[in-house]
């Protein structure tokens, strides 16, 4: 045993990944079922991103992307998955490690889980907090040339009461 200990917020975060993967090896295999769709927020910066150039200048930090009624050729690994998706009409491959992601949620079963940052994990002095249920704001329309950030909005907001 390291003189840390047991790193019990890796633990969590490697499970909750483990999670996402499951769910898109899943959707992969058998398609969306009902009404399932996925909300996905990375860094676009994260090492093993693949992601074309004018989308990495649109979106330099972080961006969302929704898997739901157009989307191709979702392959998935244990540390990565890809998918080709249509960006102002164009259809583009993207690859996502998925360490990169900072952000899963389906809305149609209000499931939401946000991952600290892979690197911020590693260096933190402190233990670092396991992931938040929460779930992210609209994507970006695909006309719009502003850079943008993802926004978690809290799962309480669409809970049936």
């Amino acid at each position: 045993m390291t003189a840390e200990g047991l790193q019990y917020d890796r633990m969590i975060d490697a499970a909750f990944r483990g999670v996402v993967r499951q769910a898109l090896t899943q959707v992969s295999r058998d398609g969306l079922p009902g009404e399932h769709h996925f909300y996905l927020t990375f860094r676009t910066g994260f090492p093993g991103i693949e992601l074309p150039p004018h989308l990495k200048a649109q979106y330099p930090n972080e961006m969302t992307i929704v898997l739901q009624f157009q989307f191709y050729g979702l392959e998935v690994d244990d540390e990565k998955f890809a998918v080709t998706l249509s960006f102002s009409g164009v259809r583009e491959r993207i690859v996502i490690p998925f360490d990169a992601i900072s952000t899963f949620a389906d809305p149609s079963v209000n499931f939401a889980l946000q991952f600290q940052p892979v690197e911020a994990a590693a260096e933190a002095a402190e233990p670092v907090p396991e992931p938040v249920p929460a779930a992210p704001d609209e994507p970006p329309a695909e006309d719009d040339d502003a850079p943008r950030r993802g926004q978690v909005v809290a799962l309480d907001a669409f809970r049936k009461k």
